[in-house]
């Protein structure tokens, strides 16, 4: 399915459907509004691009880790088995954190401490996992993860690839402002090119794409992934390809108002800022996510109007809790 809410005793119940072509791929997912008694706090969108089946996926995970926890995370695939990939790590990372958290909660380690280790240790665990895998060819397709662990008034944020994360706050001035979480993970970032080439892999652009750098083996001109750390992909694992995730905090305040985990094919259309305000001005927080994908399918076309639009995927997840709310769960289609 193209995305799911679950509980923490793993218990996978749907608010959402996807629509299907004839393969039984995603074509585009129905989107909703994710609630908690009188509180909203998460809404979601996923539309398929023009490159093919949909291949992004992603996951809302209710009473994760401690208390009122929350996991949530947008995963976007690439290569032939792309599709697949993004759904068995959107699968299987919340009890593989889960687990490497625990087991560290045993030993020395507590608190974020615990998360960030288990967060290190468990995306590496999934990606040998999936290097293990008999029934998927991984060797030249993957998947980026951006997720976000809620524990009471803390984030913590990892992510792995070029998908993103940003927090709409409340600026001194009293503007709502962007702020990016997250590291867009691409072979143009000089650490990580340095890190490629350390390893033997090459980092170039071709000449009718001069602005996208990406990531090639040694003495072949082959696969040009456009990113520096993913899921999978292990033919290029040995030439500087990385699944360590980057992982930070931040501490929420009564200015931070929700934030925005997208794919990147948000993001190559819209701007930090452009997607903060989409969200604020939308009519509903059951909207916000899917005025977000409907505005970057139409920024594109502006944009690249060569080019074929990208899947888009969007996650709105909503920090300020209110009594009362007017909003119920609901679903609608496209």
């Amino acid at each position: 399915m193209g995305a799911c809410v679950s509980c923490a005793a793993h218990e996978t119940h749907l608010i959402s459907e996807a629509s299907y072509d004839e393969e039984g791929h995603d074509i585009f997912v129905k989107g909703g509004l994710v609630c908690n008694g009188f509180n909203s706090f998460a809404s979601f969108y996923s539309q398929q691009g023009r490159k093919g089946c949909n291949q992004d996926a992603f996951i809302l995970c209710q009473g994760y880790g401690e208390g009122d926890g929350l996991f949530c995370g947008v995963f976007d695939g690439h290569g032939q088995y792309g599709h697949l990939v993004s759904k068995r790590v959107r699968e299987w990372l919340p009890s593989m954190l889960l687990r490497q958290r625990d087991g560290l909660m045993n030993g020395f380690s507590q608190g974020f401490e615990a998360w960030d280790e288990a967060c290190i240790r468990g995306f590496k665990a999934l990606d040998k996992n999936l290097k293990l895998s008999n029934d998927l060819d991984c060797s030249f397709s993957g998947t980026t993860a951006v997720t976000i662990i809620k524990q009471g008034g803390y984030l913590v944020v990892a992510n792995l690839g070029d998908s993103r994360a940003v927090l709409g706050t409340i600026s001194e001035d009293g503007t709502l402002t962007a702020i990016q979480l997250t590291t867009d993970q691409k072979p143009n970032v000089p650490q990580e090119a340095e890190r490629i080439r350390q390893c033997n892999g090459r980092v170039f652009a071709l000449k009718e794409e001069p602005k996208i750098q990406r990531v090639w083996l040694p003495d072949e001109d082959s696969p040009g992934l456009a990113m520096a750390r993913a899921f999978g992909d292990f033919q290029l694992k040995d030439f500087g390809l990385s699944a360590v995730p980057q992982v930070t905090h931040h501490k929420l305040t009564s200015k931070d108002q929700f934030v925005i985990l997208a794919s990147d094919g948000v993001w190559d259309a819209l701007s930090n800022t452009e997607v903060v305000s989409i969200v604020s001005s939308a009519e509903t927080k059951e909207t916000a996510a899917k005025d977000v994908v409907e505005s970057a399918i139409q920024a594109w076309q502006h944009k690249f109007p060569s080019s074929r639009v990208d899947d888009c995927s969007v996650v709105c997840l909503f920090v300020q809790e209110k009594e009362g709310s007017e909003y119920t769960t609901t679903t609608y289609e496209v």
